[in-house]
């Protein structure tokens, strides 16, 4: 049987985030694999007060914060599959 490397056949979903130094924040996956993103990516978690950040939940696919109203979503994280995938699928 050949095994198949890499993550071919995951699904992400985030498990919990962090942020360990600043101006950036870690997003960990349930399937082991973290990422680190500027913050400056995403202006309506950078302008959240550090204390406020540390108040967010899982939402859908996605995340949000009990001070925010905007849901940030696992594509807006890793990106749009389709705009870096290697191989183009018809």
């Amino acid at each position: 049987m050949k095994t198949i490397e890499g993550y071919w056949n995951s699904t992400p979903k985030i498990k919990d985030i962090s942020f360990p130094v600043r101006g950036r924040m870690q997003v960990n996956l349930s399937d082991g694999r973290s990422v680190i993103v500027p913050l400056s990516a995403f202006p309506s978690i950078k302008k959240l007060p550090k204390p406020e950040r540390e108040h967010w939940f899982i939402i859908g696919g996605g995340i949000s914060f009990d001070k925010s109203t905007e849901v940030i979503h696992i594509e807006q994280i890793l990106g749009n599959y389709a705009n870096y995938a290697h191989e183009k699928t018809i």
